[in-house]
């Protein structure tokens, strides 16, 4: 990650969004804190926009685990939540124009993992059919994208992880 300006000395991101992702970011200066999220024990949910209109089946799919590749191995993602989005909220927006509506429909899913392997939800929706286009993070633990104002800051005693 490149500098932090006009942050205090120390600060650091919790978790990473890819370059090619959007979504709730969280920095903060208190390392245990950053421990803490990124553990297996806080949810991280994703909203991914797929090519395709994503079935029942893929959605019960992604909930069961299903094998991707990390480190050069094969490894079997641990069951999540997922579900169909039939409505986005507005706190999504309309983000950069993924591709012209002649080249297919596109679709939204929800998922919920409290691990995060290195770009694991793209690896997901690929294995079960569903390429991701647009990828955005919109909680982490009890903290909302819809509920946060960008830049706003929070005490840890209101993280309530």
């Amino acid at each position: 990650m490149g500098e932090l300006y006009n942050f205090p000395e120390g600060t650091m991101a919790i978790g990473r969004l890819d370059e090619d992702s959007e979504g709730l970011l969280l920095l903060t200066t208190d390392g245990m804190m950053s421990e803490i999220v990124r553990s297996q024990t806080i949810e991280k949910e994703y909203y991914a926009q797929v090519d395709g209109i994503i079935t029942p089946e893929a959605v019960t799919q992604l909930e069961n685990g299903v094998e991707i590749g990390f480190k050069g191995i094969r490894y079997t993602t641990k069951p999540c939540q997922s579900k169909i989005i039939t409505q986005l909220p507005e706190s999504i927006g309309e983000g950069r124009r993924i591709r012209d509506e002649r080249h297919g429909p596109t679709s939204w899913v929800s998922i919920t993992l409290t691990e995060g392997k290195f770009r694991q939800v793209r690896k997901m929706t690929a294995a079960v059919g569903f390429p991701t286009l647009r990828l955005v993070r919109i909680r982490v633990g009890s903290l909302t994208l819809q509920n946060l104002k960008a830049g706003e800051v929070l005490p840890v005693s209101q993280f309530n992880l």
